[in-house]
């Protein structure tokens, strides 16, 4: 039995996050034999308080809803947190008699077996985290009367575990919010505003006690109004987020069965100066505490100290003949394009180090902007940082997320021996002011001086390097300089990209990181690996020449050993210290 195998977990909670929805990333465990821990675990199961069901209709068949009932290992580690043994989970349904009729989804729970009230599902290992344990297929029952309500308890038990029991209610009718899509411009300028007269409509069988307005809208959009009514949260800028703002908006009256809603005034929405693809959602549901807490998720909100948020009738009738109360249609999303730029502004080192030495290197690149960059829908890495190995030295250590290719930038089998290149993608988004820091440590084979590798920031497709948001290429190409003559900013070399992007005059990409106070959205610079993401996956590549980048600079080798002391004494300490000095201050 595999009720809760890599495959059937990932196609639960694929159904759960679309009917809360929620945007979601998840990762799952290898399909390995979890392990079981020495303690004896202790399992929550969970699902919707609350479930509407459709009214037994005059005629045809009954409409189901859907109950997903989780179950949370709260183990935090994915190796070995595991439980290694068959379990059984037991549902009630005396509570539900002659209210509504159960059956089980039987594509994602096959080992589901219901005998008169009581259902039994067997399975064996439970992974760290949450993951779906069954899906319940819930219709009224015929004879069955709008209101009528009843509930469902389960129950776990495994040997050497603990469960921790869940009861959810359903109930025949109720309110359905429907949110209604509204006609936006979708390519945009920053700085250009439209209204938002967020409509909805209660297509249920009973009125709504309040509604919960829920605006969740991505990094370069903004809605100046912050209503007393609503409160708001902003994603953690060091979390792999898309830099969002959350706003619950509880809105307090009867949403009448039948009505159609508006606000009273617009909302405002604006693509800011750092826009490029965004993404808005606007979402209805009741309003409840229970509600607010799940839609918070943990998050610190704060309240607006503006006016009151209001909604008010557009159109009354009576109620519609056939219930639709259907969780998927609480939601609209839109996609915005906003014609903008960044500016990814490559960074080398400077670094010195005699032969049978270790040094450590700091390249990377940061994004100017003004625009940030986020691929939203695709989860595609939004650029991919190319690194051309020195002459004479040898990676020894390199970011997780980096993986070497051959010399032309072609895949790469061998991953421990030192490479020639290497490639590290960001992350699906990269925010203005931060960017991408990648700490290298080179071990010195042969002592050279000026030795040189390229460190390029270009399109994740090593045949089409462009990135087509940067206006100027002549900054996405600096150097890491091992040894160099000069010791200073100006040691970069010739410009591998052209005149900086228009400019009309040649550009010398730095050998040290962009002062982040300096960033055009006056905020600092995250310290390490930071492109509001954590992906470690390198490009693969393809066969060709690296996308026409420099290789190495001119190397001269030093002859002698006195040569090879005097730039231990004089370059580490006036090049590779003093530049990194700089760096942390």
């Amino acid at each position: 039995m595999t009720l809760c195998s890599p495959r059937t977990v990932l196609h639960r909670a694929a159904g759960s996050l679309a009917a809360a929805g929620l945007l979601a990333a998840a990762s799952l465990a290898g399909a390995a034999a979890p392990a079981q821990a020495a303690d004896t675990p202790v399992f929550t199961l969970g699902g919707p308080a609350d479930t509407a069901l459709h009214p037994y209709p005059e005629s045809g068949r009954p409409k189901a809803s859907t109950v997903g009932i989780s179950l949370n290992n709260p183990s935090e580690d994915e190796e070995n947190g595991g439980f290694g043994g068959y379990f059984t989970l037991t549902f009630d349904l005396r509570g539900v008699a002659g209210v509504a009729d159960v059956k089980f989804d039987g594509e994602s729970s096959p080992d589901c077996e219901i005998t008169g009230t009581k259902a039994v599902c067997e399975d064996w290992g439970i992974w760290p985290g949450l993951q779906g344990a069954a899906d319940l297929l819930v219709t009224a029952a015929d004879g069955s009367e709008n209101g009528d309500s009843g509930t469902i308890t389960v129950t776990g038990e495994a040997e050497g575990a603990t469960f921790t029991p869940f009861t959810t209610r359903v109930t025949v009718g109720g309110p359905d919010l429907v949110m209604e899509r509204l006609p936006f411009r979708t390519e945009l300028a920053p700085g250009e505003k439209q209204q938002a007269p967020i409509t909805f409509a209660n297509r249920g069988t009973r009125d709504a006690d309040g509604v919960l307005l829920t605006l969740r809208y991505s990094r370069g959009l903004d809605i100046p109004q912050r209503y007393s009514n609503c409160e708001y949260t902003v994603d953690d800028p060091g979390q792999p987020d898309f830099g969002s703002t959350t706003a619950l908006c509880s809105v307090e009256g009867a949403f009448e069965a039948g009505a159609t809603y508006t606000l009273a005034t617009p909302l405002t929405l604006e693509a800011t100066e750092r826009a490029y693809y965004d993404t808005f959602l606007y979402r209805i549901q009741e309003d409840s505490a229970a509600q607010r807490a799940a839609q918070r998720a943990g998050a610190a909100f704060e309240r607006g100290t503006g006016g009151v948020l209001k909604a008010v009738p557009v159109k009354k009738g009576a109620a519609v003949s056939s219930a639709d109360l259907n969780p998927y249609d609480n939601q609209q999303d839109v996609d915005f394009r906003t014609k903008n730029t960044a500016d990814f502004v490559a960074y080398g080192d400077d670094v010195a180090g005699p032969e049978g030495s270790t040094v450590k290197a700091d390249i990377g690149f940061r994004n100017e902007g003004p625009a940030w960059i986020g691929h939203i829908r695709s989860g595609e890495d939004v650029a991919t940082v190319d690194f051309t190995v020195p002459q004479g030295t040898s990676v020894t250590s390199k970011p997780e997320r980096c993986r070497a290719v051959k010399a032309d930038g072609s895949y790469r089998e061998d991953q421990k021996s030192p490479a020639p290149r290497y490639v590290c993608n960001t992350s699906m988004t990269v925010r203005d002011g931060a960017g991408l820091d990648l700490p290298f440590e080179l071990r010195v084979d042969k002592a050279m001086v000026g030795a040189s590798g390229a460190v390029t920031v270009r399109n994740t497709w090593l045949q089409n390097p462009k990135l087509p948001f940067d206006p100027k290429p002549g900054n996405n190409t600096a150097y890491l300089v091992l040894n160099g003559e000069g010791g200073g900013s100006d040691s970069g070399g010739a410009t591998a990209g052209g005149d900086g992007g228009g400019s009309g005059e040649p550009s010398t990409p730095p050998t040290s990181a962009p002062d982040p106070e300096k960033s055009p959205s006056g905020t600092a610079s995250p310290s390490a690996s930071t492109t509001s993401g954590g992906s470690s996956a390198g490009t693969a590549g393809g066969s060709g020449d690296g996308g026409g980048l420099a290789s190495t600079g001119s190397v001269a080798l030093i002859a002698s050993g006195t040569a090879a002391a005097a730039l231990a004494a004089g370059l580490v300490l006036f090049t590779a210290a003093r530049r990194r000095a700089a760096r942390q201050s």
